[in-house]
């Protein structure tokens, strides 16, 4: 379900070349046409989906760069009491 909404949002907010759905989990989202720009707007709609907020050490590149690596973010910051 994580990664469904991940590319829900990436194809919302992403502004990719391709649908999310056709992307392999490693695929890498800037390659597919993400940019700097689209990332930080794909971050804010994450943390609306998810009801959680990327802390400052997770606002990298790399964090954003693959729907796989998106989706650890995800689950580090879900597993993290409020």
């Amino acid at each position: 379900m994580t990664d469904d909404t991940i590319r829900r949002v990436l194809d919302a907010h992403g502004k990719l070349r391709v649908p999310a759905s056709g992307l392999d989990a490693d695929a890498d989202l800037y390659a597919a046409g993400m940019s700097s720009h689209a990332s930080v707007n794909v971050m804010l709609a994450l943390e609306d989906a998810f009801e959680v907020e990327f802390p400052d050490e997770l606002l990298t590149k790399q964090t954003f760069c693959t729907i796989a690596a998106i989706s650890a973010a995800i689950g580090t910051l879900a597993a993290v009491p409020a």
